[in-house]
C-alpha cells in the first residue's frame, strides 16, 4: 500500500492521555487531550539536542500559521541526554528556539511510550475526535501533513466536529539584554570579538571588555536578506555605531575570520554559518555589507539517486555546472566554520546532514569534505565516515581539523593529507550515539555529554566546550588523558584561547544559557572528575530469539508516488550492537521488510535500523512528470531490545504510516 487513501481505511486507534511533569507555554495551565477536542492535533515528540527535531520545528511553523484556527501542535519533550531532563534547561530551549505552541515536559518518557515513539523526531496526527490518523518518523513530512490536514478539515467540517478559534498557546515574557542565547565567537585582529547572537538573529561586535557593543550586523528580526545597496547612513543600527542596512539572519552560529590576503581578494572578511537559513554569509567589516556566499535556503537532503548509494563522492564540487554556482546549492544547518591553511578553504560543520563540507571563497566551490550523511560514529576514510551533528571545529598547527561531534558526545579529528584533502577520520573520545557521561581519565574511558565547541591550546592539547555537562574539558594528545578545566557553566557552546589578554593564558567561553561571554584563566592544574558513564535510557522492547519479522510502514502522501524510475526506491540498512546479536538480516538491501534472526545467546542489545524511501510528485499508476519535485524520506532508529521467551517476533516501525 503506497497511497494515503489505501492506508486510511485501516482500523483507528484512540489517542492516549498526555502525561508528564509539567506544561510550558500555557500560562501555567495543565492541558489534557480533552481540552484539545475539536482541533486537529500534531504531537511532535522531540528533544532539544536533536538537529532533525529543530528542522521539524521550522517545518511546522508555516502549517501552524496557515491553520492556526483549527490546528494545535503539542511538543512532547522526551529527553535523550540527562541534561535535557532538567526543567530549567528545557524552559531555556523552548525560549531559545522560539517555540510558539504548548510543550509537555515528559522526562520519564510516559507519553513517548503511550504513543510507541521510537525515534526523535516522531510526529503523531490526531483528528478532532481524538483518533490517531498518522504516525510519522523523521523530518520532511510537512507537505504530506498539509494534504492530510486539508482532508481532515473537509471531513470534520462536514460532520460538525471541527471547532475553530484560538489555541491554548500563551507567550512567555520577552528577555532583555545585549545578547540572547549566543552561539559562537571569533576574535578580531584589533582585540575585539564577533559573536553569533543567535537568539537575536544577528551578529554583534564587542569591545575587549565583552560588554560594550561596537556594531551590529543584521536588523535583529528573524529572516533572510542581504544588505540593501540603496540604504545610507541614516539607517543606523540600534547600537548607534554601524549601518545595519536591512540585512537579516536566522539563528546564526559559527564565524571565521579569513586571512587578510584572501579577504582582500574576495571583498569580505568574515564567513558566517547562518544556520536556520541554511546558508553561508559574508561580512565586510569595513563597509558593513552582508552578502550571501553559498546556499539557496532550501534544506539539503541526499538526492534520490545518491540515496541509493552508500556514500556521496568526497570532494565532489556541488556547485559545478550550476548557472549561479554556490548560490544554487542546498545546505543543511551549517553550525560552525573554520579556515584551513592546508586546504585553503573554509571547512564547514554541516550539522543537518551529519557531514563536513568545504567552501572555497575564491572560486565559490562548495564540496563534500567528509562523511556519508549517515548518522553515527564510524572512522576511517572520508568517504566512509559517519558523523552525528557536527557542531564545533578548530584547526591545529599541523593543519588537522578537530571536531566536536555532538550527538555521539565525541571528540574527533580529520587528519589532512599534504594536498589538503582528508586522509582519515579518527575518534579520540566517544563511543557512539547512546553513550555519554562526565568522566575524566584515559581517552578510551572518558565521556562527554553533547559537546558543541572545540579549540586548540598552545601546548597542542584540545579544549572542548562540554555543553550538557556545563564544563570545559581538555584532551592531552601526548598523554591520551582527559581532564576538566572548568565546570558549573550554563551550556557553554564555544571556547577559544583569548590572545587579547596579556600574561597567563585565558579561555574565552560562550555561556549560552547565561547570555554572556566570560573569561576564565587557564588553570595550571586541571581537575579530575569521575561522575561516571551512562547510556541513553529508553524502554527496551522484549523480543524472542530466532526469526523476527521487521516491517517499516511507508505511504507516500497524496499527490506523490514512489520513484521507481531506477528500480526499487526503498532501502533498509540494519546492524546491531553487539554485532553478534544478529545472526541473519544485517546489511543493506532494497525494500522495507526484512527477516531477522536474533542470537539466543545474547540477552540484550540495540538494533540499528535506517529506512529510506524516495517519492516524487505524481499520481499512483502514472508517469512522474519532467522536473517533478522529489522527496527523500529517511529515519534512523536505535531500538533497545531484551531477549525474552515471551517476547515479540514482529517489529513494526513507521517511516510514514497513515491510518
Amino acid at each position: 500500500m503506497t497511497t494515503t487513501e489505501s492506508l486510511r481505511s485501516t482500523s483507528r486507534v484512540r489517542a492516549s492521555a498526555l502525561e508528564g511533569r509539567n506544561w510550558l507555554n500555557t500560562g501555567g495551565k495543565q492541558l489534557s487531550l480533552e481540552d484539545l477536542r475539536g482541533k486537529i492535533v500534531i504531537l511532535d515528540f522531540w528533544t532539544f539536542c536533536c538537529i532533525n527535531c529543530l528542522h521539524v520545528l521550522d517545518e511546522l511553523r508555516p502549517l501552524e500559521e496557515k491553520y492556526k484556527d483549527v490546528l494545535v501542535t503539542v511538543g512532547v519533550h522526551s529527553p535523550k541526554f540527562e541534561h535535557e531532563a532538567d526543567p530549567v534547561a528545557l524552559a531555556a530551549a523552548v525560549e531559545r528556539y522560539e517555540i510558539h505552541h504548548p510543550v509537555l515536559d515528559d522526562p520519564e518518557l510516559q507519553t513517548w511510550q503511550s504513543y510507541t515513539a521510537r525515534a526523535w523526531p516522531t510526529l503523531v496526527v490526531v483528528d478532532p475526535e481524538g483518533t490517531i490518523v498518522a504516525h510519522l518518523s523523521g523530518e520532511g513530512h510537512s507537505n504530506g501533513i498539509e494534504v492530510l490536514v486539508e482532508e481532515l478539515i473537509a471531513e470534520h467540517d462536514a460532520k460538525g466536529t471541527l471547532h475553530r478559534g484560538d489555541g491554548p498557546y500563551v507567550a512567555p515574557p520577552a528577555r532583555e539584554g545585549n545578547l540572547r542565547f549566543p552561539g559562537k565567537v571569533v576574535a578580531l585582529r584589533d582585540g575585539g570579538f564577533l559573536v553569533g547572537d543567535s537568539g537575536h538573529h544577528r551578529i554583534v561586535e564587542l569591545e575587549q571588555d565583552l560588554q560594550t557593543v561596537r556594531r551590529v550586523f543584521g536588523t535583529g528580526v528573524k529572516g533572510y536578506a542581504d544588505s540593501s545597496k540603496h540604504d545610507d547612513a541614516a539607517s543606523v543600527s540600534e547600537a548607534g555605531s554601524d549601518i545595519s542596512r536591512g540585512a537579516q539572519f536566522n539563528e546564526p552560529q559559527g564565524l571565521v575570520l579569513l586571512p587578510e590576503a584572501v579577504a582582500t581578494e574576495v571583498g569580505y572578511d568574515v564567513v558566517v554559518a547562518d544556520t536556520v537559513n541554511h546558508r553561508l554569509r559574508g561580512i565586510n567589516l569595513t563597509t558593513g555589507d552582508v552578502r550571501t556566499l553559498a546556499g539557496n535556503g532550501v534544506q539539503r537532503l541526499l538526492d534520490t539517486e545518491q540515496a541509493r548509494k552508500e556514500a556521496p563522492a568526497i570532494g565532489v564540487n556541488l556547485a559545478e555546472g550550476l548557472e549561479n554556482g554556490a548560490l544554487d546549492v542546498s545546505l543543511s544547518s551549517p553550525w560552525d566554520v573554520v579556515w584551513s591553511e592546508k586546504a585553503q578553504r573554509v571547512i564547514v560543520a554541516m550539522a543537518g546532514t551529519h557531514q563536513i563540507f568545504s567552501f572555497d571563497p575564491v572560486s565559490g566551490a562548495v564540496s563534500v569534505f567528509a562523511g556519508t550523511g549517515l548518522e553515527g560514529l564510524e572512522d576511517g576514510a572520508p568517504e566512509g565516515a559517519w558523523f552525528a551533528q557536527t557542531s564545533g571545529l578548530a584547526a591545529d598547527a599541523a593543519g588537522d581539523i578537530w571536531l566536536a561531534d555532538a550527538e555521539t558526545s565525541a571528540l574527533r579529528v580529520l587528519r589532512l593529507a599534504e594536498d589538503g584533502s582528508v586522509d582519515r577520520v579518527e575518534s579520540l573520545v566517544g563511543q557512539g550515539l547512546y553513550d555519554f557521561g562526565f568522566q575524566d581519565g584515559a581517552a578510551a574511558d572518558a565521556r562527554f555529554q553533547h559537546p558543541l565547541g572545540v579549540t586548540v591550546l598552545p601546548d597542542g592539547s584540545v579544549a572542548v566546550a562540554d555543553t550538557y555537562n556545563g564544563a570545559v574539558r581538555r584532551f592531552d594528545l601526548a598523554s591520551g588523558e582527559v581532564s576538566t578545566l572548568a565546570r558549573g557553566l550554563a551550556e557553554p557552546s564555544d571556547v577559544l584561547l583569548d590572545s587579547s589578554v596579556e600574561g597567563e593564558p585565558v579561555l574565552l567561553i560562550v555561556e549560552t544559557n547565561r547570555h554572556e561571554l566570560v573569561r576564565i584563566p587557564l588553570p595550571k592544574e586541571a581537575l579530575r572528575v569521575d561522575e561516571g558513564s551512562a547510556q541513553v535510557t529508553r524502554p527496551r522492547t522484549p523480543v524472542a530469539a530466532g526469526q523476527h519479522d521487521l516491517v517499516v510502514r511507508f505511504a507516500a502522501p497524496k499527490g506523490q508516488k514512489l520513484d521507481d524510475r531506477w528500480g526499487d526506491p526503498t532501502q533498509l540498512k540494519i546492524s546491531s550492537s553487539p554485532e553478534n546479536l544478529l545472526v541473519e538480516g544485517a546489511g543493506t538491501s532494497v525494500g522495507l521488510t526484512r527477516k531477522l534472526v536474533l542470537n539466543p545467546e545474547v540477552t540484550e542489545g540495540v538494533l540499528h535500523i535506517t529506512a529510506r524511501a524516495a517519492a516524487c510528485d505524481g499520481e499512483p499508476g502514472g508517469e512522474i512528470p519532467d522536473h517533478a519535485a522529489c522527496h527523500l524520506y529517511q529515519q534512523d532508529w536505535g531500538i533497545p531490545v531484551l531477549l525474552a521467551e515471551d517476547g515479540s517476533t514482529e517489529l513494526t516501525l513507521d517511516l510514514r504510516g497513515v491510518n
